[in-house]
């Protein structure tokens, strides 16, 4: 299985004035007021990777390329990620790397909070030819504004990147670690695996 973000969020749709006054920074300091804005959006980014690695959720909206080898269940293709907001495309792979749309009207989209899964309309999903796979194209995330954000997830954010902020030359942090505030604002989101699996197949 391999997923690959396709598009990237933009930085419009980041929270930086959001961001800025949860760190109660000032105003009104004329051409200097954006410039620590980059590095604002890298923490948010950093942060929000953070959280979408401990959830397996997508928190603002883009495009999620999906390619296995077989299907884990011609009945159901459990998506790695969610929310998924629409499924926009499938093909089968050849193993010369020839693609074949396949008809929308052939699967549909079993939306779930935690595992959306890909349902065929008959019987099966189509059959993916030996040494070949199949490609999954789909939106995952809540939306594509910040506003879309559940708004425990949004606090939880705003929190982890204050942290990351706060201590970014604190070298002995390299390691990485999550303050308890965040990951109690964040646990609902997280999916119950049981065993090697994953909860809800």
């Amino acid at each position: 299985m391999m997923l690959i973000e396709q598009t990237n969020v933009p930085d419009e749709a980041l929270p930086v004035q959001a961001f800025k006054a949860h760190l109660r920074m000032g105003s009104g300091f004329g051409l200097d007021d954006d410039l620590q804005d980059e590095v604002l959006r890298s923490f948010l980014r950093a942060a929000m990777a953070a959280i979408e690695a401990r959830t397996d959720k997508a928190l603002l909206a883009r495009t999620v390329g999906l390619t296995v080898s077989e299907w884990a269940d011609p009945r159901a293709q459990a998506l790695p990620v969610a929310p998924v907001l629409a499924v926009t495309r499938v093909a089968t792979v050849t193993r010369a790397g020839d693609e074949t749309d396949v008809s929308p009207q052939s699967y549909w989209l079993e939306r779930d909070g935690h595992t959306p899964r890909l349902r065929p309309t008959g019987v099966s999903l189509p059959r993916v030819a030996t040494g070949g796979a199949v490609r999954v194209e789909f939106t995952a995330g809540f939306g594509p504004a910040w506003t879309d954000v559940p708004s425990d997830m949004q606090q939880a954010v705003m929190m982890l990147a204050a942290h990351y902020y706060e201590y970014r030359h604190d070298t002995a942090l390299s390691g990485g670690c999550m303050p308890f505030g965040v990951t109690s604002l964040i646990e609902r989101f997280r999916v119950l695996r049981i065993g090697r699996g994953v909860a809800g197949q």
